[in-house]
């Protein structure tokens, strides 16, 4: 990148803008692989869970280094039903304030306590220091999103868990095929649970999937996604029709054959914009700590006002007139949100800056380098314009 930006008349205000045509933010939609994918099923008139879910379940939880896959509708369904199987009305659960809804609203929804805890600045996810302040007699879980693609510090995470006896749920909605000093996320924790929502890494449409190492909780999950049901017309408990059907599950595993090589391509992407936004002033980009080796579902950067003028969305809003359109994930922290105006006790602080702050710009793995560079181009001629 050239130093020529400083001197360059902003697009919003007038000037030629970095990119003639809006970058595009993620990349969608089915290739003819997919579609006949799903069109085999179709002519095979077997729509319900069958074939197609069975394998995509197994291939899946070996690609993440679990022992039981379990194929469900959606990520939230996944949620329910892992809390179901670890956790129970009345119970405390930690949960980091700074993550999408469904972590927390399935916990309610189980009749227990979300705890909302705060999170680090650099790397979005959960405190633990923060967490274990906020144990309490009934505390008996603790569920931590893997946020962006990133995954949490799970030796923290697992040793707290391991001094107060919890159950530990990780939520990798965004983080398919991220790994953890060199193992899938599948490997820890007593339930992890992904959603396979259109925007996901790995998008069906709507799907999602839980996976455990755990025989019991693998039982008890299965009994749940399908009206408790060990037999036919045999049911032993409680349960829901929470259940996968073969077209999601084709779609899954055509789209599963090219996953590696776009989350290598979203990491080599990832790995670029470092080096580009590491020479910005008043721009911050995620900390990864070594040893992670995040699926960059989205690459969220800070906004820094002690640095630039103005606000983080008349930053984004200037970018916008250059090329590069951008998301907020997410406008606000959980506890602010009125679902949960009942149930918070405070405001965690860093969770309730950044809301103000981040903002995420495309990366996926159709963005050529020359996009990536001229991305990095178009936040650098922004931010030397913004500079107090």
């Amino acid at each position: 990148m050239t130093s020529s930006a400083t001197a360059q008349t902003l697009a919003i205000d007038g000037g030629t803008p970095v990119f003639e045509n809006m970058v595009p933010f993620m990349s969608l939609g089915l290739t003819q692989a997919d579609i006949a994918a799903a069109n085999e099923v179709l002519e095979s008139g077997m729509l319900r869970a069958a074939s197609k879910c069975a394998a995509l379940e197994e291939r899946f939880a070996k690609a993440t280094d679990a022992k039981h896959g379990m194929t469900c509708a959606n990520g939230t369904c996944a949620l329910q039903l892992a809390y179901g199987a670890t956790i129970k009305a009345g119970d405390d659960v930690l949960v980091p304030a700074w993550t999408y809804i469904a972590t927390a609203s399935m916990i309610v929804a189980a009749g227990a306590n979300p705890i909302f805890c705060d999170v680090h600045e650099d790397t979005y996810q959960i405190d633990i220091a923060d967490a274990e302040k906020r144990i309490t007699p009934k505390t008996t879980a603790i569920s931590v999103t893997h946020l962006y693609g990133a995954p949490v510090d799970i030796d923290a995470v697992e040793a707290l868990a391991r001094k107060h006896n919890l159950k530990v749920i990780y939520d990798a909605a965004q983080a398919h095929l991220a790994t953890y000093k060199g193992k899938g996320l599948g490997a820890f924790g007593d339930v992890v649970t992904y959603s396979f929502y259109a925007t996901k890494n790995l998008g069906t449409g709507e799907g999602g999937m839980v996976t455990t190492n755990d025989d019991a909780i693998a039982r008890t999950i299965g009994l749940l996604r399908s009206h408790g049901e060990s037999g036919k017309y045999l049911h032993e408990s409680i349960g829901f029709n929470y259940r996968m059907n073969d077209i999601t599950g084709a779609i899954g595993l055509s789209k599963l054959d090219r996953l590696l090589d776009q989350t290598n391509r979203r990491r080599a992407v990832a790995t670029r914009f470092h080096a580009i936004i590491d020479a910005i002033d008043g721009v911050d980009r995620p900390r990864i700590d070594d040893g992670l080796d995040p699926a960059w579902h989205l690459y969220t950067c800070r906004f820094d006002p002690e640095v630039l003028s103005g606000t983080r969305d008349e930053f984004c809003a200037a970018l916008k007139a250059e090329g590069v359109p951008t998301a907020v994930h997410y406008p606000k922290p959980l506890t602010t949100q009125p679902a949960f105006k009942d149930i918070v006790t405070d405001h965690p602080p860093v969770s309730t800056m950044l809301c103000e702050r981040v903002f995420c710009i495309p990366i996926h793995h159709d963005l050529s380098d020359e996009q990536a560079d001229k991305i990095g181009e178009a936040i650098k001629k922004v931010a030397a314009a913004r500079m107090k």
